[in-house]
Parts: C-alpha cells; structure tokens; sequence
C-alpha cells in the first residue's frame, strides 16, 4: 500500500511538473497559440477544482475530523494572507524596476507549486481516488500557470532563455521538491490529523479555483469559456458519482 501511494503521488507531482514545463515550451515557441486558447485551460481546471472540493474533499475530511471546517478557512484565508503578502511586495508603480514584476511573482509561483506537491502527498495518503480527482483539476491548471510564469519574467527584461529555465525551477521542478519533502511525514499522521489536513487543502484549493482562476478566465474576452468551466464540472460530477 505504502509503495502504491508512494508511486501515485510522484506519477501526480510528475505529471503536474510536466503539464507546467509544456505550458513553458509552448508560450516560448508558440506564443500565439498559447495566448488565444489559455482561457480554456483555466476554465476548466476551475470547474474541476471546485467541483471536486464541494462534492468529495470537504465531506471528506467532515468525514475524519468534525472540527473539518475551521480549517477549511484557515485554509481559504490562510491562501489569502499569503496573496497579500506576496502582493504588497510587488512594487505596482510605473516608474518601478520591471525586475520586482517578474521576481516576485515568480517567488509566490513557486512557493504555491511548492504547496501543490504537499497537498498530493495529503490527499493521495487519504485514498487513491481524492488524490487522483484532486490531481486532475490541479494538474491542469499548471499549464497557464507555466505560461504566465515565463510571462511575467520575460517582462521583467529577462531573456526567452532565461525565462524558461526560471519559470521551469519555479512553477514546475517545485511541485516535485513539496511531494518528496512532505510524503515521508504524512505517513506517520493518524486519521483526525490527516482530516484536518485534508481540509487545509480544500481550502487552499478553493481559493485558487475561485479567487485566481474563475477571475481570470473572466477577463478574458472569450465567448466560450463558459462551456470549458461546464466541461470541468461535469467532470468532476461524472467521477465524484460514479465512485459513489
């Protein structure tokens, strides 16, 4: 059992570290493509994040510990905190070096990916199916996540070359380092913990889907984005229903 949840939290890590070094790739060389049809990524990694938080993750952490919910917004708000952190170090005036633009953001890129890997180290030690549902949503929302990363840098004045390789340290190899860093300790944790785990991780997935991606596919000027968003819920309803 130890060996098989060690293997899907690494093939997740792995795949999401993939995803985002593909969005990478594909803004570097194929800029255009990669800008017209992001939106749609976005929107339905939304649409399966939050799906799969309300039906699965959060009844089931309910499920292991009764005091679930609390955490449930310390996650939410704790994923705040740390935006509003991140954000007041930006320097947002014009006249700013465009240094501050693409490095700390990219520092905030990084230490999420980071926390991506211990959420699949959190979720897969709670069953093989929250771990994959969960992995589906998250996964797919590395692909802009490397686009935007790689963005961001190349703004700051950093060179096509550079940028790729920092965004890769920052957004992709970070969500590896999280799950090998934190798998050994979860293992160790008893069930109420590991609820209370669970639920930080909701939380913290919530606020991603709702407060990141869904405002900024709304941005976007595109028509049709509302059906990615209904293709992610309805697959998340289509898994969530089918194991139960």
């Amino acid at each position: 059992m130890f060996l098989n949840t060690f293997w899907a939290v690494i093939l997740a890590s792995g795949s999401a570290c993939l995803v985002t070094t593909i969005g990478i790739y594909v803004i570097n060389k194929h800029e255009k493509w990669g800008s017209n049809n992001v939106a749609y990524f976005i929107s339905f990694a939304a649409g399966v994040l939050i799906s799969v938080s309300f039906m699965h993750i959060i009844p089931k952490s309910i499920s292991m510990n009764q005091r679930a919910p609390v955490f449930l917004l310390a996650g939410f708000m704790g994923m705040d905190l740390i935006n509003r952190f991140i954000n007041t170090m930006v320097c947002h005036d014009r006249q700013c070096e465009n240094l501050a633009i693409g490095v700390i953001p990219m520092i905030g890129i990084g230490l999420h990916s980071f926390l991506d890997g211990v959420i699949y180290s959190v979720t897969f030690n709670v069953s093989i199916f929250t771990g994959a549902i969960t992995a589906i949503g998250m996964v797919l929302h590395e692909f802009p996540e490397g686009i935007v990363t790689f963005l961001l840098l190349q703004k700051a004045g950093f060179s096509s070359k550079r940028s790729a390789l920092l965004a890769f340290l920052a957004a992709a190899l970070s969500t590896p380092i999280g799950t090998l860093v934190s798998f050994p300790f979860i293992q160790s944790i008893e069930t109420p913990s590991l609820g209370i785990l669970l639920s930080i991780s909701a939380g913290a997935l919530m606020y991603v889907g709702a407060t990141h991606l869904l405002p900024a596919v709304e941005r976007e000027p595109k028509k049709y984005t509302i059906f990615s968003l209904l293709a992610g819920i309805l697959v998340a309803v289509i898994i969530v229903l089918s194991k139960g």
